[in-house]
């Protein structure tokens, strides 16, 4: 929950559905829930983990599925295509979060310079 609030007044995204159980299940779920944009800089760590800060070129997200606290999930990438644009080499990488079960959480893909 820390988390979740701490990244909610970084963000500007106040939205109670994500800090107040109540509330959420009100609107129908079992309880309050993660951010997805949280989620989607979690899949941005994983890649500039890997590849550097400096050598995104392009990162895409969509949102599949609700997560709630406490959920674990994984990030995996694998490479799609290695190519050349602009004198740079790069790589494509397809991304997904998943959670326990191994639903997709949150799916994407990158570009990443590799060499200059």
């Amino acid at each position: 929950m820390t988390d979740i609030v701490r990244y909610q007044g970084a963000s500007g995204d106040l939205n109670p559905m994500h800090h107040d159980d109540e509330l959420a299940r009100g609107a129908g779920y079992p309880a309050s829930f993660g951010v997805g944009m949280l989620n989607a800089g979690y899949l941005a760590t994983y890649c500039t983990a890997h590849f550097g800060t400096d050598s995104v070129r392009r990162f895409r997200t969509r949102f599949r599925k609700v997560v709630f606290r406490g959920a674990v999930v994984t990030a995996r990438g694998v490479i799609t295509r290695v190519f050349d644009e602009g004198g740079e080499s790069r790589v494509e990488v397809e991304l997904t979060l998943t959670d326990a079960d191994g639903a997709t959480v949150v799916e994407g893909t990158a570009e990443f310079v590799t060499r200059r």
